[in-house]
């Protein structure tokens, strides 16, 4: 008689089957992830890149403009808590392939859109779908990694949203020229769903043993988290909403409007920013990965992971006021190394704060709180278009650049004072009773 194989025999064999050890896997998981949020960033970016063509195509002003964009915002924003939740809930395989198919057809929807209804509807199910890849992310590298992998692993991962900026400029602006805008947004989204096939076909759970080592490097197992209504209480969840509120509109400029900028008041074509357009977001993916290296350093050197995290933030934020200068900077190659160092900020800020969440959460938790982060996030930006449509290209620029100088500072204050590991209130109280 042959003894059932257990889990861990189980999936140890399943993933022999597939001719892929565990710990090459999770690299392969990687590059697909890395893939998929290029595409998500290109996808969110050919509005911005294209914006003096739309606005001429349908009509519209700047007002009009940041109401798409606010159309796109609001339905990520809501969204964002949900497809956290039902990522924790049904996991990030099916959660992932959902949202590139979704949001892959919305993008080839917005390149044959004959009205200006019809784009606002696709840019709508655009955002709508967008916010599925973060969530999913996060716990990928929540379970196949441990603390002193997490941050880089994230980095390279995540590196896709400046890839993603810096491949758009000279990507759109190619299939803008050589064929039409609608083009430009036609083939991003046929690519999305070569992606999307591609995930399916190569995600898988880790194995026991890959994730027990993951979840040894935590903050808790993997089996204790918070209920929906117990992360509400957390301390440390206000302390997140309350940093991605303030610090993502800043990189929601960049992404949206830097391009545009670059194009109404520094005075380049539409093919001088495909030739230079992509340097602000090379820097913020150098900057990014540099930066998530260094603070695994610290972790690997001896250091608390979370205040690894912590300090490593705090330093790069010295750099996010330089911003304030914008305006009375005297040309676009000094506009273009302002902004290089300012997206290198928020990248950075962007790519660890999903690491804090990993280390200060339960496992089961950190897709929810990235949810619920992201969307607070994305009500920030949602505020701040509507502060920059009113006053950019008027004499209220300065109102704009300055109001973001100081954004990223007070990120750095709740950092401090607000995040810290958070365990759910029963396991500490079993932990009470054993001692």
């Amino acid at each position: 008689m042959h003894k059932k194989p257990n889990k861990i025999q189980a999936n140890e064999e399943e993933y022999m089957g597939l001719s892929l050890k565990p710990e090459k896997r999770r690299w392969f998981i990687i590059l697909i992830l890395f893939a998929a949020i290029v595409f998500n960033y290109i996808d969110r970016q050919l509005l911005s890149i294209l914006k003096p063509t739309i606005k001429e195509e349908f009509q519209i002003g700047d007002d009009g403009y940041a109401f798409i964009l606010n159309i796109f915002t609001v339905c990520y924003a809501l969204m964002y808590p949900l497809t956290g939740w039902l990522t924790d809930r049904f996991g990030a395989r099916k959660l992932m392939f959902l949202g590139v198919v979704t949001w892959s057809i919305a993008c080839i929807g917005g390149g044959i859109s004959k009205t200006i209804g019809h784009f606002r509807f696709f840019r709508g199910m655009l955002g709508m779908a967008e916010p599925t890849v973060f969530p999913s992310q996060l716990r990928v590298i929540t379970v196949w990694f441990p603390g002193k992998l997490r941050a880089t692993a994230n980095s390279l991962c995540v590196a896709g949203s400046s890839i993603g900026a810096i491949i758009a400029p000279p990507f759109v602006v190619w299939l803008t020229v050589a064929y039409s805008w609608h083009m430009a947004f036609i083939v991003s989204g046929a690519i999305g769903l070569v992606i999307a096939a591609l995930w399916w076909f190569i995600y898988r759970d880790p194995p026991a043993i890959i994730a027990q080592e993951a979840a040894a490097s935590a903050e808790s197992s993997l089996t204790e988290s918070f209920k929906w209504k117990e992360l509400w209480s957390t301390q440390s969840l206000w302390g997140i909403l309350i940093i991605r509120f303030v610090s993502d509109p800043v990189w929601y400029f960049c992404l949206f409007w830097l391009p545009g900028y670059l194009q109404e008041q520094s005075g380049l074509s539409l093919t001088q920013l495909g030739l230079v357009g992509w340097i602000p977001f090379l820097a913020a993916d150098l900057g990014g990965v540099g930066t998530s290296a260094w603070s695994d350093g610290l972790v690997r050197r001896g250091y608390n992971p979370l205040y690894s995290r912590k300090l490593m933030l705090s330093m790069v934020a010295i750099f996010a006021p330089l911003c304030a200068l914008t305006p009375y900077l005297p040309n676009v190659a000094v506009t273009l190394v302002i902004f290089s160092l300012v997206a290198a900020v928020c990248i950075s800020w962007l790519f660890t704060i999903s690491v804090v969440i990993a280390e200060t959460f339960p496992v089961n938790n950190v897709a929810s709180v990235l949810g619920i982060a992201g969307g607070f996030g994305a009500v920030g930006a949602i505020i701040f278009n509507y502060f920059v449509g009113q006053y950019i290209g008027t004499i209220g620029t300065e109102k704009v650049f300055l109001a973001m100088a100081f954004l990223h500072p007070i990120a750095v204050l709740i950092l401090w004072t607000m995040i810290r590991p958070e365990k759910p209130k029963r396991n500490v109280d079993k932990m009470v009773l054993k001692h």
